[in-house]
């Protein structure tokens, strides 16, 4: 098996990476890898999106970002979004660039969770602040003007692992939620896949950053078989909400993240799933100096405001009053 031929863009990203000096991942103390992630957005991701306004809030003692794409009295579709960074690093911050753009371009709310970081707060800490501040979004939609019916979650990375997880907790509590949304998530413990193999060092995130990742967030434990760690680990995946899975070509998750697709569209889940051949992992945030990404956004987008607006349901057709 070949390795695909790189976006030129990508590439050049890749050889400004490999020229900076910077230590690997796995040598790297969390607030280097903080402060490097800050900088590198800062120097990748290009102009923001424009909304009508943006909304600290508490969710239950979890940190949230309310941003609204106009002003409007009628209820509004959302998105609970959760951001990447292997547990360890990103923020509201640092994923400003995102969430302005998807309620821009999808027309929707988006509402970003601040989750507590690993190591200073291992599993479940995360998830914890996933499930309680999506729970709050739907406990308080009308005071938020969110439409309950119409409320999905998403995240790039790390993010879409806490999105799917998120996604599979609300089904088997009866939450409605209307898609999940995930971005090159991480669905798996094994690191068992050809894109692994493929793709193990050299491009970006490697094999050798996501198994410290792992331990930052897990400790000596393992969660292979567990579904609040690992998605794939998840048996029966009927009745979950459609999804929209994203996937980029030259990336260490894309075979688990691809395979995962493939089990919910099996499983009689509504997916999409889309590659993006020739890009890297974390694509979304190089906006500033990768033409396509920014491309990818409004594709997303569109599939996103598409998925949202048609609300939720059941397999019978039943829709939860407002």
């Amino acid at each position: 098996m070949s390795v695909p031929d790189l976006d030129p863009q990508n590439s050049a990203v890749l050889e400004k990476i490999a020229k900076s000096g910077r230590k690997p991942v796995q040598e790297s103390s969390p607030e280097e890898l903080r402060a490097n992630f800050v900088q590198d957005v800062k120097d990748t991701f290009g102009p923001l999106d424009e909304v009508h306004s943006i909304e600290d809030r508490d969710a239950d003692g979890v940190p949230v970002r309310i941003y609204r794409p106009v002003e409007t009295t009628e209820p509004s579709t959302a998105l609970v979004y959760f951001h990447g960074g292997g547990f360890v690093v990103g923020s509201i911050d640092t994923h400003d660039g995102i969430t302005r753009a998807l309620a821009k371009r999808a027309g929707c709310v988006v509402i970003s969770v601040d989750y507590r970081l690993a190591p200073e707060h291992q599993y479940p800490a995360a998830l914890d602040d996933a499930w309680k501040a999506t729970k709050w979004v739907l406990e308080n939609a009308e005071e938020l003007g969110i439409d309950v019916n119409k409320v999905g979650v998403g995240g790039d990375s790390v993010g879409g692992t806490l999105a799917t997880i998120v996604a599979r907790k609300g089904r088997d509590v009866g939450m409605p939620l209307a898609t999940q949304l995930l971005i090159y998530p991480v669905t798996s413990r094994l690191a068992d896949t050809p894109s692994y193999s493929l793709f193990s060092f050299g491009y970006g995130l490697t094999r050798d950053a996501m198994a410290w990742y792992w331990t930052q967030y897990l400790g000596d434990s393992d969660g292979s078989d567990d579904p609040d760690i690992a998605p794939t680990a998840l048996r029966d995946m009927r009745r979950l909400p459609r999804a929209i899975v994203i996937t980029a070509e030259v990336d260490v998750l894309r075979d688990e993240a691809e395979t995962y697709a493939q089990r919910l569209f099996l499983a009689g889940v509504e997916t999409e799933g889309y590659r993006y051949d020739g890009m890297i992992h974390g694509f979304l945030r190089l906006t500033g100096v990768v033409d396509r990404s920014n491309l990818a956004l409004d594709e997303i987008s569109e599939s996103l405001a598409a998925a949202l607006a048609k609300g939720w349901r059941d397999d019978d057709g039943f829709r939860p009053a407002s």
